[in-house]
């Protein structure tokens, strides 16, 4: 009788039994070398043009948050800049080729942009005051903030038809600005010069030949205006869509060597704002894994056609048209945000700039509250956690668990982001050091994605020393709030349309005194798994992890 109720008991307990096999990973991080490497700036935000009239889908979410109008004054904003310490802004966006400086002999009239019929993008010229340049730069400095601004790069051109513009850019008014801006000692770190004017082009589009033309006087004039300068501005272009890979190649090779510093391109791979879609994309490890295909590319066009230059991500909202308003605020985007960061640096991408730092719906800033949303939580984990060493791994189980290593940040050891896409499975996560590790063919591990590799033999993550249990790790789990339980440790996730993250189970929110929160991890034991709920992120620093690389 015993024996017939214990076998009852293990048939009922089997289905739970394979599950937590079936959910078990493992990570082999190989740490002897990095794969690529991003720069400490790598994590970016935008300040762009629109006006409060800019509209998609019938809503208007701009509001006062245009480099024109924004206010600069709010405290929440400057602490929101300064808890990354050193915060990568580029001013920029679509109107950018349409703005005028008001300096030298375009000092006045200084209008704003105004809806009109015709007009790029259905908007006029608009024009930047000394003035308020002179205010944005305040901001930067008590800030901290590094700089790259967007030039005009149409000034001087004209449209011979539909979106096809033709003719030498001309440079006398960026000439007048950037003396204004040497003049007064703005450090500004680097010049992007066009936006989205690339390839097919989006309203307007230039000849690769013509454009690389352009970045050739664009440098001759920044060596003249800054040859006294202690600051050597970097050249960044041009900003717009990979749609065309011979234009890009086209573009360094004409340019030549050592002018174009950075080869910057945009990511809107999420469709537009108001598709019905974009959760199950986000969702989707197969959807998401498609964009490696154009960061590889650009890789390989750079290292073909200009080794000179770097990769950016110059702008990246994941959906179009100012995001969507049902996602691209909410807890859920963050699984789309961090994927992006993660796979844009296992393809040496040096920077990568959010759409926006305010404004639309995918601000890490509320428009209205400059409350932060729950993905300027999670860019501030990765600023703050994610080395510039980017480390390749091996990993066995679910397409639905990610998994990206780095160096940690200003520490020995490693950080991992794991992020679960599976809306009912959790998955324990144990990770290991290749360097006691005897890898053979066939037993279900990937390296980087791709199927390649096996686990022959088990070892502590620790590699060469032993562990007594004593060390620890740190952890921060990121969870939506709301719905069922939070807290990551019972297996169950929240709401992940939640305009609130919750790290560790604690609401991420503001202090009493407007101050960002502190974003304390959790400990736990370096040789045991790491439990990640459904439909949540964790972050992992393991602080004495051996990688010769990392030292």
């Amino acid at each position: 009788m015993v024996f017939r109720l214990v076998l009852v008991l293990f048939f009922c307990s089997l289905p739970s039994i394979l599950s937590q096999d079936n959910n078990a990973v493992t990570i082999i991080v190989k740490g002897s070398s990095t794969e690529a490497d991003t720069d400490d700036t790598f994590v970016c935000a935008t300040i762009d043009w629109w006006p409060p009239e800019k509209c998609n889908y019938k809503q208007c979410p701009w509001g006062n948050a245009s480099v024109l109008n924004l206010d600069l004054n709010n405290p929440r904003l400057s602490k929101a800049i300064q808890a990354f310490s050193r915060l990568r802004i580029r001013v920029g966006g679509s109107l950018q080729d349409q703005v005028l400086y008001g300096v030298g002999s375009l000092e006045s009239p200084c209008d704003p942009f105004n809806q009109i019929s015709g007009g790029l993008f259905g908007f006029s010229k608009g024009c930047l005051g000394m003035r308020r340049w002179d205010e944005l730069n305040l901001l930067f400095k008590n800030t901290g903030a590094i700089v790259t601004f967007g030039l005009n790069a149409l000034y001087g051109r004209h449209g011979v038809r539909k979106g096809v513009w033709k003719g030498a850019w001309n440079s006398s008014n960026a000439r007048d600005f950037m003396a204004y801006t040497i003049s007064k000692g703005y450090p500004i770190d680097s010049w992007e010069f066009g936006n989205e004017l690339s390839g097919r082009g989006v309203v307007a589009k230039v000849d690769a030949l013509q454009y690389g033309k352009d970045l050739v006087q664009l440098k001759s004039m920044m060596d003249a205006l800054y040859d006294t300068s202690h600051i050597k501005p970097l050249i960044v272009a041009p900003g717009g869509f990979f749609d065309d890979q011979q234009w890009y190649a086209q573009l360094l090779e004409v340019s030549g060597v050592g002018v174009l510093n950075a080869m910057s391109h945009h990511v809107y791979n999420l469709g537009p704002g108001n598709d019905p879609r974009i959760i199950s994309k986000i969702t989707n490890p197969e959807y998401l894994s498609r964009f490696a295909d154009t960061f590889r590319n650009v890789q390989l066009t750079i290292q073909r056609h200009g080794p000179w230059s770097s990769a950016w991500v110059g702008e990246a909202g994941g959906a179009y048209n100012s995001g969507s308003s049902i996602v691209s605020n909410t807890f859920l985007n963050s699984f789309w945000y961090l994927d992006q960061l993660g796979m844009a640096s296992k393809y040496n991408t040096k920077v990568y700039c959010r759409q926006s730092l305010i404004g639309g719906n995918y601000g890490l800033l509320d428009l209205e509250t400059f409350m932060p949303n729950p993905d300027y939580y999670s860019a501030l984990l990765w600023h703050r956690l994610m080395g510039k060493g980017v480390l390749s791994m091996d990993i066995s189980g679910s397409p639905f668990l990610r998994a990206y290593t780095h160096c940690s940040k200003q520490k020995s050891g490693i950080s991992i982001v794991l992020i679960n896409l599976s809306k009912s499975t959790g998955f324990s996560v144990t990770v290991r050091n290749d360097l006691n590790v005897d890898l053979a063919d066939g037993s279900g591990l990937r390296r980087d994605n791709s199927f390649s590799h096996g686990l022959k033999q088990t070892v502590s993550w620790i590699g060469k020393k032993s562990s007594d249990g004593s060390e620890r790790r740190e952890e921060y789990h990121l969870t939506g709030k709301g719905g069922r339980e939070e807290y990551h440790l019972t297996g169950k996730g929240g709401d992940h349309l939640s305009r609130t993250m919750l790290l560790n189970g604690t609401p991420l929110e503001l202090t009493q005194s407007g101050e960002i929160p502190e974003l304390a991890p959790v400990f736990a034991a370096v040789n045991s798994p790491v439990n990640v709920a459904p439909l949540s992120i964790a972050f992992v620093v393991f602080p004495k992890f051996e990688a010769r690389a990392c030292a």
